[in-house]
């Protein structure tokens, strides 16, 4: 390797010789000799096909005439599907920029819980113009510094065209981000649920996974999908530990506790040598009379329902039972947790640690037997609900609770931010014309990167369009005449192949899913832009293949 030579006097620095101004080309070689390097455009170019391959993947999933996907399992469970993030986050990727466009999808559905699939697939026709910018000649910081400028003008013109949407629209809202995602009428059911249950929430705050909190899913293989329910409360797959206590309960106090009612055991392996009979009735003795401490620790607090995480000893349950005190056990986690939202009871680890300020209270307790199984609902004073729902297969049953997850997610942001916009494509079409005009307003390059930016927004109606069986080409340029002349709502609808105004038909998107999706696309576009140098550590070639060395 030849060496780089510097003029002697660009070694001195103050009269003092800088030894580090030699650098030989070889040692640098040497420090990265363990790593394949990819720089420059060659990265670029990997990293822009490996997003076009994702987005590939899912083109065929966005809209109402999206088609499904297969996924196979190694064991070969088949899950069929149209959840773009659920054919993203199941699939096997190991490209690391592959995985930075999931990772913004997997956010995009946490924050938003809809555009997983939009948000890919902007991502990657965001790359691919930026891509040719590249070869144009236009370097990397422009595209990127011009796809912010778009991005801003983008959320601005959002916030104007958005309105705000009524009670009436909510259904509506719903059901379009579930338009393809589902039997129609499947959809309809769940929409309907989704809002209800969206409405029981409000006081409860708007954290973004609130309706994962207070909403439990529980299956039932009784009945078809379209009976499902929802049930206010928790409800459960459990029955009273003691048949002779009460099964129904108007209101009362609960105690959680996070362990077991039983009697105490060694901590650590011995043995207890008995010289005596009385020594072992004793020790029984003393069993006992901790239990029955218990007890009437939980009996004094005025506990008439008690649930324990883990086991119940025996002669507790009898001594619950005499102190007028319903029990049930082996509770799992997640229920736990949601009881003791909805109660105010706090989980103690020992029962005689609780506390007055640990007892909840509940307002009503039921049992009854559904699909030949006994089930108890327990309805608190916070909230709190169960989606029964039903179904002749466990596939059947997942893919109704990943709709109506959709669903809620999107109705329970809908109640905090009401902002609605035309759907269909509608407004990304709008959007791709005015930041036309609004790359006329820039002297630079970055005019380019804007012109690229909204060729990416126009992709979304041009592969809705494909999805349909519709000719992408007239159909962009019909709508973009119409919303010249009648404004951003009008958008072309699938089904009678007219442009029409969205907001008769009741085709609307949400705000905050239209933006936090061209936020998070923008993002993670830049992010690979931003990379010019692509390090694979290599195989430690020191490490044996000890199964396929002979002896």
């Amino acid at each position: 390797m030849p060496e780089i030579d510097l003029e002697p006097d660009d070694c001195i620095e103050n009269g003092v010789f800088s030894g580090h101004c030699t650098m030989v080309e070889s040692d640098y070689d040497l420090a990265i000799e363990d790593t394949d390097r990819i720089h420059g455009r060659t990265a670029l170019v990997n990293n822009v096909r490996a997003a076009s391959s994702l987005a590939g993947a899912i083109r065929s999933t966005l809209g109402p005439k999206g088609l499904d996907k297969m996924l196979v399992d190694a064991d070969g469970t088949a899950l069929v599907t149209n959840d773009g993030v659920t054919v993203l986050e199941t699939a096997n990727v190991e490209h690391p920029t592959a995985r930075m466009l999931i990772d913004a999808s997997s956010s995009q559905d946490r924050s938003a819980r809809d555009g997983t699939t939009t948000t890919v697939l902007l991502i990657s026709e965001m790359l691919q113009n930026a891509l040719e910018l590249v070869r144009m000649g236009v370097h990397p910081s422009i595209i990127v510094n011009g796809y912010s400028l778009a991005l801003d003008e983008a959320i601005s013109e959002i916030s104007r065209v958005s309105k705000t949407s009524d009670q009436s629209q909510k259904f509506q809202v719903i059901r379009t981000s579930l338009q393809g995602k589902g039997d129609s009428s499947l959809c309809d059911v769940l929409a309907d649920l989704a809002i209800e249950a969206a409405d029981s929430l409000i006081d409860l705050g708007d954290g973004d996974d609130i309706e994962r909190m207070f909403v439990k899913r529980l299956q039932i293989k009784e009945g078809g999908v379209v009976d499902s329910s929802l049930e206010r409360g928790l409800m459960l797959l459990k029955s009273r530990v003691d048949i002779s206590t009460k099964a129904n309960a108007d209101g009362g106090r609960v105690a959680i506790i996070d362990g077991g009612l039983d009697k105490q055991k060694l901590e650590i392996s011995a043995s207890i040598e008995i010289s005596s009979p009385g020594t072992l009735q004793d020790f029984h003795r003393k069993s006992r009379q901790n239990l029955r401490k218990q007890v009437d620790h939980l009996e004094a607090l005025g506990v008439d329902l008690l649930v324990v995480r883990e086991g119940i000893d025996d002669e507790a349950v009898s001594m619950l039972t005499d102190s007028g005190i319903t029990a049930y056990r082996r509770f799992e986690r997640e229920d736990m947790d949601l009881l003791s939202r909805i109660t105010g009871a706090t989980p103690i680890r020992k029962a005689e640690d609780l506390s007055a300020d640990d007892i909840g209270s509940y307002s009503k307790r039921s049992e009854e037997v559904v699909s030949e199984v006994k089930h108890t609902l327990i309805e608190g004073l916070g909230g709190g609900m169960t989606l029964v729902v039903r179904g002749s297969t466990p596939e059947i049953r997942d893919e109704a609770i990943r709709i109506f997850d959709d669903a809620i997610g999107v109705a329970h942001r809908l109640n905090s931010k009401p902002g609605v916009l035309p759907g269909g494509g509608a407004i990304q079409a709008h959007l791709a014309g005015h930041l036309r005009a609004f790359s006329q307003t820039q002297s630079g390059r970055e005019q380019l990167a804007i012109e690229a930016y909204a060729s990416a927004l126009e992709s979304i109606p041009r592969i809705l369009a494909e999805n349909a069986g519709r000719d992408p080409v007239e159909v962009i340029l019909s709508l973009s005449a119409d919303q010249k002349d009648s404004g951003a709502w009008v958008g072309f609808d699938l089904q009678s192949g007219k442009n029409c105004h969205m907001e008769e038909l009741g085709i609307l998107d949400t705000e905050f899913v239209v933006s936090n999706a061209l936020s998070a696309a923008t993002e993670a576009a830049i992010g690979v832009l931003r990379i010019d140098d692509v390090l694979w550590a290599r195989t430690d070639p020191s490490t044996p293949d000890w199964e396929s060395s002979e002896d």
